[in-house]
């Protein structure tokens, strides 16, 4: 019986509680003995009254509430969908005019997200291109530049007088520095190891790179992984980077944790740190982590962002591989 109820429509539920409540109404006043109106009306017969509609109404709302149980259900879900945390879907339940409500809005969803799916990864490609652009105009044109000075440099060094020297030598370190710098950006930008030696390799250079830069130690634990796209390894390798960047940035720590590994059709990347953990604020609202929510919303992949028990900050990155 309760299931038939449920299958009737919203508005006849209503009605069908109303009219219930009419009923029952009309039911006692016939039955009721000396239930009469005066005119004027008397106080006991408007005390009566009173009380009559303030029952109907309490019957009425007992009798509907039900039907919009569901409803506020659909409601509280639709208020809780994050578009940067995909899959999440509104439970379909009720009668047939809330599951069909469910059911349309779950349908949007699945369009947004495939839209959005699409709209980032164009900005990906488009992203990456324009890295590899810098990248590569750092590389020959700032760098050259840097290396025709340090050649000129060199060619002074036998011509200038001795009191000369001091600052000549200061000259070619701060030349050198600049070109160590552009050639660490470069890379940063382009990430040629990925293309070369493959995810662990490239995630063992960018580990290396970093530790030299913000004096770190990164305790490394990379397996071989497999079955992995392109699209997928550039985007474990650049949440990888962005969370090495904010601890470096942010988190004050003195080791790093960088793992890689491959278990039951998924590829897990974890960068754990022992620094002062997340800040008071939502760590979403930060433009690097809503950046790497972006990037895993990408290839559906599933970011977590932890503060453990023992302090620090611990990122985690789930990537289901491709069945092929």
């Amino acid at each position: 019986m309760r299931h038939r109820l449920r299958s009737v429509p919203l508005l006849w539920r209503v009605s069908l509680a109303n009219a219930t409540v009419l009923v029952v109404a009309t039911t006692a006043l016939v039955v009721a003995p000396g239930v009469t109106v005066s005119i004027p009306i008397k106080l006991t017969e408007l005390v009566i009254l009173v009380s009559g509609m303030v029952v109907m109404m309490v019957l009425s709302v007992l009798l509907v509430r039900p039907a919009f149980g569901p409803l506020h259900t659909v409601a509280d879900a639709m208020r809780g969908w994050d578009p940067l945390a995909p899959g999440a879907r509104v439970p379909v339940v009720g009668g047939p005019d809330v599951a069909t409500l469910a059911r349309t809005f779950n349908e949007m969803l699945e369009r947004l997200e495939a839209e959005r799916r699409e709209s980032a990864r164009q900005a990906l490609r488009v992203q990456e291109g324009e890295r590899t652009r810098v990248a590569r105009e750092l590389h020959d044109e700032v760098g050259q530049t840097l290396t025709a000075m340090m050649l000129q440099i060199e060619s002074l060094a036998a011509k200038i007088p001795q009191e000369l020297r001091d600052e000549l030598d200061e000259l070619r370190e701060t030349t050198r520095l600049g070109a160590t710098d552009v050639r660490r950006i470069a890379v940063r930008l382009r990430p040629e190891a990925l293309e070369d030696l493959g995810l662990p390799s490239a995630l063992s250079a960018l580990a290396t790179s970093f530790g030299e830069h913000a004096k770190l130690h990164i305790d490394r634990r990379l397996a071989r992984v497999d079955a992995l796209s392109e699209e997928q390894e550039l985007v474990i390798y650049r949440v990888a980077q962005e969370a090495l960047t904010n601890v470096a940035r942010h988190a004050r720590a003195g080791s790093v944790e960088l793992s890689l590994e491959q278990a039951a059709g998924v590829v897990t990347l974890r960068v754990c740190d022992d620094g002062r953990g997340l800040p008071s604020d939502s760590p979403a609202s930060t433009t690097g982590i809503r950046g790497m929510r972006e990037r895993a919303m990408l290839i559906g992949a599933e970011l977590s962002i932890l503060s453990p028990e023992r302090g620090g900050t611990e990122v985690i990155l789930r990537v289901p591989l491709e069945e092929r």
